[in-house]
């Protein structure tokens, strides 16, 4: 594996160098320095060959003194002045002309970078006038003119130096970086990988849900967001097999209660033609509930193959669905005091699977009567309807307790917005994807402790009309 491919390798390498850009960055200043200290003790040496020349006796020495003291300074010519007057101390034979002189009294802060850096991009040897205050009171000022290359060599030297110690300073600041790096940061990122692939293997088993031990913040915060994730994925993945065997029972039960419901079907044919005037007229709202009931039984059958039927649209007067759902109903239950009452128009037809739409009526119907009842007051239902902008907007409000926040936050999950103790939420779930199928949509408007209200939104015509 590269070491560019892994984080740790990808750190080191850039710690390494950011680490020489810094030492780049200290480099030139520092030799800038390095250069006037250079210069400036050529001038202590030079002060010093003067002052041994002024010691004796009429300043008098022999020609072989005078050159050891300038080979001594490193200088070839030695100027001071006093009592503003300019005296030529020592001196040796110039190969060449002064090029260039240097002020060392006020150099500044970039003009000895900028001086430094033309000294290393030369290459010849030439010879430089160097002017700055004596030591010690000794004097005005003092000069010296030497040659430039060894002091670009010496200026090389200190470069190399620096150079080699930058680099051991960033290897050894990268090492210890790069064993931070894996101890604190890199294997807890690998525990987490590790407990990713376990779940990822078996995401059933709550054992493998990660559990958050890093002090890292950041590494924490991953953590627990991954335990979150894992364990709802796991709680989604448990009640998908649960609803899976719901679904194959209740597929089973359907088959059988199909069988059951035709049997009495056939019961409530005969009680259709019986002489009783009371009995006659309830036999069709029988046969209607059982004609239902099959249907119904049917269509479970259908939804635990694939998923709900399709709508059979057609035209449908939709004040006798809702009247069809009261009657119902309130057959349930006369004791409750409940109101209800319908205010759809008895001329308004609207595209629809009647059957289905029964059911989502149904549905929220019942939700309402139960909250109701579950209050112990009194309270009242309202079906209205009204048709805007080709879409049929339906309301069923009730005065009702509302809706407690659990409910509300999955209100149209099955088996997670369940209102009352014991309830699946399928309800709610069923009448939704129902509304669904024919292209519109059931939304909460609103719930208080005054009571909820649900509208449905559905065409107000056949989608193929023009």
């Amino acid at each position: 594996m590269k070491i560019t491919s892994s984080l740790t390798g990808r750190f080191l390498i850039l710690t390494v160098i950011f680490v020489m850009l810094a030492e780049v960055f200290i480099f030139l200043p520092s030799v800038g320095r390095f250069r006037l200290e250079y210069l400036r003790e050529r001038l202590d040496q030079a002060q010093i060959a003067s002052l041994a020349l002024l010691a004796t006796r009429d300043d008098q020495i022999s020609l072989d003194l005078r050159l050891e003291l300038l080979r001594n300074a490193e200088v070839l010519n030695i100027v001071l002045r006093r009592d503003e007057m300019r005296e030529l101390v020592l001196s040796d034979f110039m190969p060449t002309t002064v090029s260039q002189t240097y002020d060392l009294r006020e150099p500044g802060f970039f003009m000895p970078i900028w001086d430094a850096i033309q000294v290393l991009g030369r290459s010849e040897n030439r010879v430089i006038r160097v002017i700055g205050e004596p030591v010690k009171s000794g004097g005005l000022l003092i000069e010296a003119s030497l040659m430039e290359e060894p002091l670009r060599y010496a200026m090389i030297e200190y470069g190399r130096n620096i150079f080699f110690l930058s680099l051991l300073i960033s290897l050894l600041t990268a090492a210890l970086l790069f064993l931070a790096v894996r101890r604190f940061i890199v294997k807890p990122i690998r525990k987490l990988v590790q407990h990713m692939i376990a779940y990822r293997d078996n995401p059933e088993d709550p054992s493998r849900i990660v559990q958050p031990t890093s002090r890292v913040l950041e590494l924490s915060e991953a953590e627990f967001a991954l335990s979150d994730l894992q364990t709802q994925l796991t709680q989604s993945l448990r009640q998908k097999d649960r609803l899976a065997a719901l679904g194959g029972a209740v597929s089973r039960i359907s088959h059988d209660l199909r069988n059951m419901l035709t049997t009495a079907q056939l019961i409530a044919d005969r009680m259709e033609r019986s002489e009783d005037p009371t009995v006659r007229r309830s036999s069709p709202k029988l046969l209607g509930s059982l004609d239902r009931a099959i249907r119904l039984c049917e269509s479970t059958l259908a939804f635990g193959k694939a998923e709900e039927p399709a709508p059979e649209i057609r035209m449908h007067n939709l004040s006798q669905i809702v009247d069809d759902v009261i009657e119902n109903d309130r057959l349930r239950d006369t004791e409750t005091p409940l109101a209800l009452i319908s205010e759809v128009d008895e001329t308004l037809e609207l595209p629809v699977d009647p059957e289905q739409i029964y059911r989502v009526f149904s549905n929220l119907i019942r939700n309402a009567r139960q909250a109701i009842t579950g209050s112990g007051q009194p309270g009242e239902i309202r079906v209205s309807a009204f048709v805007a902008d080709a879409m049929a907007q339906i309301e069923i409000a009730d005065t009702g307790p509302g809706l407690p926040p659990k409910a509300q936050e999955n209100i149209f999950q099955p088996f997670k917005g369940g209102a009352r103790r014991g309830g699946t939420g399928l309800g709610l779930a069923i009448a939704a994807e129902l509304v669904r199928g024919h292209g519109g949509r059931l939304e909460l408007v609103q719930t208080s402790a005054a009571g909820t209200r649900f509208r449905i939104l559905l065409p107000a015509q056949m989608r193929n009309a023009a």
